[in-house]
């Protein structure tokens, strides 16, 4: 058998790892939203004064709006329901928070840098390309092929 043959077998194989890989990525995401979420919503307004002292313009509407958007994603993520949707505002999400929390302590977690909102803005990015997966409501409900 010649390699380019073996590696498109293997490759072959793999693809067969991508219906659960989105499943997990996506309850991974969902999950990594929810105390974030939660959070905002159990002391919205303390939020809204922390984004203030940000420089986030309308602080009040942004905290119920970043919260809303988390925690739709939560749910969303979770259920594969409308997948490539939910994954857009949750980028921008993590690009606030990249530019006014995060980008000013550098590249490591350990530090409270941008490398988590990165990563999981580069999850998001994988969901709005490849959708929610064969194990989502974005399947049975509209028969994404993915």
């Amino acid at each position: 058998m010649k390699c380019e043959q073996i590696y498109s077998e293997f490759s072959r194989l793999c693809g067969y790892l991508k219906p659960l890989s989105l499943l997990l990525a996506r309850l991974i995401v969902a999950y990594g939203f929810y105390t974030p979420a939660m959070t905002k919503w159990a002391d919205i307004n303390s939020v809204a004064d922390w984004f203030g002292t940000l420089g986030i313009p309308f602080p009040t509407l942004n905290a119920y709006l970043a919260a809303s958007t988390e925690l739709a994603g939560v749910v969303l993520l979770a259920l594969g329901l409308f997948t490539r949707l939910i994954s857009i505002p949750l980028i921008v999400v993590m690009l606030v928070a990249i530019t006014t929390v995060h980008l000013s302590n550098g590249f490591s977690a350990g530090a409270n840098g941008f490398e988590i909102p990165l990563y999981y803005m580069l999850f998001l990015l994988v969901f709005l390309a490849h959708g929610a997966g064969r194990f989502s409501f974005d399947r049975m409900f509209f028969d994404e092929k993915n």
